[in-house]
């Protein structure tokens, strides 16, 4: 999305928080009917749209540098947002292992 792998990970958090919470608010409505047929093609395309959107947010500027010959370039990007996402999503894990006790 950006050359900025510190924008591209901490979007791809913010969507998983915002789906997340999405997901857990919306049990808790009353009058919502608790078995559907409609639940796994929700959440079935609900998992396509994620893969998209996370496909878009991780590989879209890689892959443009990489066509345009700066392998190196784009690989470092890669690598540099996946490192800063998995340590958001360990940051994360701590906060909620802290909030918990």
């Amino acid at each position: 999305m950006t050359k900025n792998p510190f924008y591209n990970a901490l979007f791809a958090i913010a969507y998983i928080v915002v789906l997340v919470t999405g997901i857990f608010l919306s049990t808790n409505f009353h009058g919502f009917p608790q078995e559907s047929f409609i639940y796994p093609m929700v959440m079935l395309s609900l998992l396509v749209l994620s893969v998209a959107l996370m496909a878009y947010l991780f590989f879209y500027q890689p892959i443009l540098m990489l066509l345009d010959g700066y392998r190196e370039k784009a690989v470092k990007l890669f690598l540099q947002t996946i490192g800063i996402f998995a340590i958001g999503i360990v940051l994360l894990l701590l906060c909620a292992l802290v909030i918990s006790r």
